[in-house]
């Protein structure tokens, strides 16, 4: 930590960008996946606890449709209800990944405060982000038993005969996704950059 640089923790400035990044992440995840859900299908889908723990295959749930192309080869929207976490691993394990949610937004605190400066303002932005992206799929899980996606980029673009992103997933991942680079950037930009400070002769 360079000289005269404060923990995260003791920074109102810090608790608020961190605070107006979740709040914003959220309402920006949360209301994608309602207007998605209304419009993509040509009619609204209408999802109910019981029924997503109750069905077999809940992607039935979504009656058929077409893709809405944003952009050829590189955008559609398609929705999907994902039973697991990111790209649809571990379906079926809602709770365990409602546990690891709670564990790992613990560990994003925890990390805001011990591994971020008082004006790191991009990290506090970074950790809301992971923030955020989580509690908008938890919110999901526990609300609807699954996660409510759409955004499908790169559709049907192949190499070797094989589409290279047959994924769909929402706005929070790309949350998740974007915090998590930007965290390990930073963590690897930030020893070099406190080395060059702390060698730089004061004036």
């Amino acid at each position: 930590m360079t000289s005269g640089a404060t923990s995260s923790f003791g920074a109102p400035r810090a608790w608020l960008t961190l605070a107006l990044t979740i709040v914003l992440s959220l309402v920006v995840d949360l209301g994608t996946k309602v207007i998605a859900f209304e419009r993509v299908a040509g009619m609204p889908v209408v999802l109910q606890r019981d029924d997503v723990l109750a069905a077999e295959r809940p992607n039935l749930l979504i009656p058929r449709h077409a893709p809405v192309v944003v952009a050829p080869k590189v955008l559609e929207f398609k929705l999907v209800l994902n039973e697991g976490a990111v790209f649809g691993i571990g379906a079926g394990k809602r709770w365990f990944f409602v546990v690891f949610t709670v564990v790992a937004v613990g560990f994003v605190l925890w990390l805001f405060g011990t591994g971020t400066r008082s004006k790191d303002w991009l990290g506090h932005v970074a950790a809301g982000l992971l923030i955020g992206g989580g509690l908008g799929n938890l919110y999901d899980r526990i609300r609807f038993a699954c996660v409510r996606d759409f955004l499908h980029p790169l559709p049907g673009v192949e190499v070797g005969g094989r589409e290279i992103w047959p994924y769909v997933s929402n706005v929070a991942d790309l949350f998740v996704i974007v915090g998590i680079v930007v965290l390990l950037i930073r963590t690897w930009r930030t020893p070099a950059d406190e080395d060059a400070a702390a060698t730089t002769p004061e004036t």
